[in-house]
């Protein structure tokens, strides 16, 4: 617990710090539990990746101060200030809402992350600001966080922005963030962990799994969206599966 006498600065310091903390333990405990299904589950499919998945945790590991330090100042600020939306009260909103407002979330995180991330494949953008995350060939369970620092920046302000605009609960937070970083790590590592019949129900017609998202690292101007495939088929982006994964999982194409 930080004193009501510690200086702003230091306390700003220290909440950014220990959130950075935490979201390297986040990153740590996801990617490393399926990187480790992977070796079970897909022996061999990262043989010969030991220098680009330590490639992948060292910007990583840059990402994840980045990420931590304007959640800790608004978090420092939520709790010190009442700076943000977010609360704690069960009450103060219907019980309908809490669903809603992670959705909400989710929905503006997916919009913000196709516009920003097809605006990083332009040629302009795309070796200063998305080229290291393109470096994993093939991503592995450890890329999701592996980002230029410039990249970071932009995914890291999104919800801490949000929070000052759009009611939530603190837990559904933390819903929002687990999907995020479940979804982040299973969709780069290579495989398809979902089973057939969610990836080719007309629900997963609109998700975004792995067999999704490995097209976009095999073509690029393909598939840019983080949840959803809705900008995707709004915008003619939509590409489909990766034959790769499709075949190696026995679906359908």
């Amino acid at each position: 617990m930080l004193s009501p006498d510690t200086p702003v600065l230091l306390a700003l310091l220290i909440v950014s710090l220990a959130t950075s903390a935490m979201v390297a333990l986040r990153y740590f405990l996801s990617s490393g539990f399926f990187a480790w299904a992977t070796r079970r589950l897909r022996p061999g499919l990262y043989d010969g990746l030991d220098t680009q998945i330590g490639r992948e945790i060292r910007w990583s590991l840059i990402a994840t101060l980045i990420y931590g330090t304007p959640a800790g100042i608004v978090f420092w600020g939520w709790r010190h200030h009442d700076w943000t939306l977010m609360y704690l009260d069960l009450a103060a909103y219907p019980l309908w809402y809490l669903p809603l407002s992670a959705l909400i979330y989710l929905f503006v995180q997916d919009t913000w992350f196709y516009w920003t991330h097809r605006a990083m494949h332009h040629k302009a953008l795309f070796a200063p600001m998305h080229a290291v995350h393109h470096q994993s060939r093939p991503p592995t369970a450890w890329t999701a966080m592996s980002f230029h620092p410039l990249e970071s920046l932009i995914g890291a302000i999104l919800i801490p922005a949000l929070v000052f605009v759009v009611p939530i609960h603190l837990g559904m937070v933390g819903v929002v963030l687990a999907i995020a970083t479940i979804m982040g790590v299973t969709n780069h590592m290579g495989w398809e962990i979902f089973p057939r019949w969610l990836v080719h129900s007309p629900l997963g017609n609109w998700l975004i799994t792995a067999s999704h998202h490995e097209r976009h690292h095999e073509e690029y101007r393909c598939n840019f969206g983080l949840y959803f495939r809705f900008w995707d088929r709004v915008c003619g982006t939509d590409r489909g599966f990766s034959r790769r994964i499709v075949e190696r999982a026995g679906h359908a194409a």
